[in-house]
């Protein structure tokens, strides 16, 4: 039986040092994808870090190992963005998935919602967290309760 091994990633819209933590990102999922067997990566849409740890995943995935892994993209409900471009969303995500939970909740709620469901389906948290405030921060400290695993970028 496949032993899959699962991360999510967290950090806010805005980043300071985009090559910094692009960077970082790198050495960590390299470092997951040389230890474990299989590693699904969760990544959202919202912001700067989820563009950067989406680019991190497909740049280790070519460059370095891409045969033990999947970048699945979890989406709080089918946005305008996801319905004008699915097939581009599909050929740059490994799986797309779209959060039942947060789907049907009101949309403001939603990507909290979809956060916490990331958080309780994940082994690791990886985030790159600026200031004590925001959904990021929230999910990081719902994460910390449920004594996942946490690296900060």
């Amino acid at each position: 039986m496949l032993n899959i091994y699962s991360v999510a990633f967290f950090g806010h819209r805005h980043i300071d040092d985009a090559f910094a933590v692009s960077e970082n990102l790198q050495r960590e999922i390299r470092r997951l994808l040389s230890e474990k067997e299989y590693v699904e990566f969760f990544v959202g849409r919202n912001g700067e870090f989820d563009t950067l740890a989406a680019s991190a995943v497909r740049c280790a995935k070519k460059e370095y190992r891409g045969d033990n892994s999947a970048l699945v993209l979890v989406l709080p409900y089918a946005t305008a963005e996801y319905r004008n471009n699915e097939r581009s969303f599909s050929e740059y995500y490994d799986e797309i998935e779209i959060c039942n939970e947060a789907d049907e909740a009101y949309f403001k709620s939603a990507i909290g919602i979809r956060n916490r469901k990331m958080v309780e389906r994940a082994d690791c948290i990886i985030c790159h967290i600026e200031r004590p405030s925001g959904g990021a921060y929230a999910a990081v400290e719902y994460a910390r309760k449920r004594d996942k695993e946490i690296v900060e970028i």
